[in-house]
């Protein structure tokens, strides 16, 4: 399980931030975050009328009419301390979002050379990928970062999750493991605050399986009983996750590379701050140098907390998956796959070969061949 020891100030931030995007349903919002209304707009209230400050924020002018070139210096020297991983690119459009008229970004990377906080300047990459959907939510990247070992000795597991279309961090969860139910309890609570998606695209590891046609896992299960897809990524091919690889890189340069982390809690409260800033404060330079929250909707699909059963039409074979992995039919077992023990499946004929499928709502998961002796696997 994830050490959850996010403060109800990280709460009322996440709530504010999604709560003030274009298009956004507060209400829903404020039933997802476990809150009154009322107080959803109490929030919003306090942040319009300057009340309601966050203490990642400085509060600082951010010019002095007196001395225009020194305070200028001085306030890319205080954004490059603040967030010592950002270069030159960055600071220059945290500036312009904020009013300031920035200098070239080859002078900022100067006055950051003379104050000693940068080397020499390397050339722009272009970006890992350019393929995107065309809208919040309809995928999620999802993978666990690798394990990471802080100073008291124990390992964390980050898991994360990108929305496809705005890069924007939907879950960063320190993990004690990288277990099925660990996974569910970490998605359980984005999907609580952003919805559901409509797929998630993983790797061929532990714990969504290895992509092969027919091959189910308990996640993979639970997912479909959502109404949400899991697709694999083809083998040897890392550019198709490049967003949340590039991700990853972010977090171990931002996060784990700038100071050492005494303890899980410290380490969850640390990926708090950290996505909040990702996802509403850093220019991301695939995005135009806008922050991913410039691009994020929260989903319009909500979490069911009583996941739905399938249903089937009266009339049809519904057999209940035993304990031994098999259903009975025409006097004969016929195995499925074990993550679907103990639910309930349909059998229905397949036209025109009089052979049958094995359905969990409207999704085939096996075959029966009545001329062999055991069954087929559904085709990819």
């Amino acid at each position: 399980m994830g050490w959850r020891e996010v403060s109800v100030a990280d709460q009322r931030r996440d709530f504010v931030a999604l709560a003030s995007l274009d298009g956004a349903n507060v209400s829903a919002l404020c039933a997802r975050f476990g809150i009154s209304r009322q107080t959803g707009h109490v929030w919003l209230r306090r942040q319009a009328e300057g009340e309601f400050s966050f203490e990642d924020r400085s509060r600082r002018p951010h010019t002095s009419p007196k001395r225009i070139e020194g305070a200028l210096a001085a306030q890319i020297v205080a954004v490059r301390r603040e967030h010592p991983a950002w270069g030159a690119r960055k600071i220059a459009a945290v500036l312009a979002r904020s009013g300031v008229a920035p200098p070239a970004v080859s002078t900022v990377h100067a006055v950051l050379t003379r104050a000693g906080l940068v080397g020499p300047a390397r050339p722009a990459q272009g970006p890992f990928g350019s393929f995107e959907h065309e809208r919040p939510n309809a995928l999620w990247q999802m993978d666990f970062k690798g394990r990471e070992q802080i100073r008291c000795g124990s390992w964390v597991h980050p898991l994360t999750v990108i929305d496809d279309h705005s890069r924007f961090a939907v879950g960063l969860v320190a993990c004690a493991n990288q277990r099925t139910e660990t996974v569910k309890s970490a998605l359980t609570d984005a999907f609580r605050h952003h919805g559901l998606p409509d797929a998630f695209y993983v790797d061929n590891g532990s714990p969504w399986g290895g992509g092969v046609p027919g091959q189910w896992t308990p996640l993979r299960v639970w997912l479909l009983k959502m109404g949400i897809e899991l697709i694999h990524a083809t083998p040897y091919r890392p550019q198709g996750r490049g967003k949340n690889e590039r991700f990853h890189r972010t977090l171990g340069a931002e996060v784990f590379a700038l100071k050492p982390l005494d303890g899980l809690g410290q380490v969850e409260r640390a990926f708090a701050h950290w996505r909040h800033v990702y996802n509403y404060e850093r220019p991301h330079e695939a995005l135009g140098m806008q922050p991913p929250a410039s691009r994020y909707r929260a989903s319009p699909r909500g979490f069911p907390e009583d996941l739905p059963a399938p249903e089937y039409d009266e009339g049809e074979i519904i057999r209940k998956a035993g304990a031994n992995f098999t259903v009975s039919f025409k006097n004969r077992n016929w195995h499925v796959p074990k993550a679907f023990t103990g639910e309930r499946l349909a059998i229905r004929p397949r036209l025109p070969d009089g052979d049958f499928s094995i359905c969990f709502g409207a999704t085939e998961i096996a075959r029966i061949s009545l001329k062999e002796t055991q069954i087929a696997e559904p085709e990819a």
